[in-house]
């Protein structure tokens, strides 16, 4: 009985050599692409305030009309323009010792967002929208319509990057790569500015509006096996 089950463990041994986890070595990449962006967003609005709410909703509406105007007269298409707040809020006084703050007046706010196809007439825009009445300016976005041809770049430079540091540390530790056995996306950056190489774009009696360039980058993990 002894030698049988002697023999049924020397039996067994090669299995369970062959079920241990191999040697492994994770590192992560990054990689970035920059591109001069391609598309623009301008905040833009009217602020208006009078003693009584429809004294203020109709000289806004009177700006707002002239704004409409001066975008229609640019060549800016409807479906770029849309409405992104409109408030009516009471204005009020601080009251004496003892007395309840009063209404003075009424204020009304529309606001847009424009956006551009084109960002060489981001300066041109600005100076129809202030001549127009626009006294309610929120800031200029860039950004890049198809991102999707830098980002696969970005991703392939990560993979790179994620190989080579892998391989320097093999190198080090005095083994070698194997197969990869994972790879995995980590959160990838929507584009945002970068403020090198910065373009500006300017026209005759146009803002001047300094565009640069939008990053788009990837992280990706990738676990090879080491011999």
């Amino acid at each position: 009985m002894k030698k049988l089950i002697f023999v049924a463990l020397l039996a067994a041994t090669p299995a369970l050599a062959q079920s241990a986890e191999p040697r492994t070595i994770a590192m992560s990449g990054h990689g970035e692409m920059r591109a001069a962006p391609d598309q623009a967003q301008i905040n833009t609005g009217v602020t208006t305030s009078a003693p009584t709410a429809a004294a203020a909703l109709a000289d806004n509406t009177t700006r707002m009309q002239g704004l409409f105007a001066a975008l229609a007269k640019a060549g800016i298409a409807q479906k770029n323009i849309q409405t992104v707040n409109f408030s009516v809020s009471p204005q009020y006084t601080n009251g004496g010792p003892n007395q309840p703050a009063r209404v003075t007046g009424y204020q009304v706010t529309n606001q847009l967002a424009v956006r551009l196809d084109d960002v060489a007439r981001v300066g041109a825009t600005l100076d129809a929208l202030v001549t127009a009445g626009s006294n309610d300016m929120n800031g200029i976005s860039f950004s890049i319509k198809d991102t999707a041809p830098l980002l696969e770049k970005a991703r392939g430079q990560a993979v790179a990057d994620a190989r080579a540091r892998a391989e320097t540390y093999a190198k080090a530790a005095g083994v070698t790569l194997g197969p990869v056995l994972s790879i995995s996306e980590g959160g990838r950056d929507e584009p945002r500015p970068s403020f090198k190489n910065m373009v500006t774009v300017s026209a005759a009696r146009a803002v001047p509006v300094a565009a640069g360039e939008e990053n788009v980058s990837a992280d990706v993990s990738l676990v090879w096996e080491i011999r």
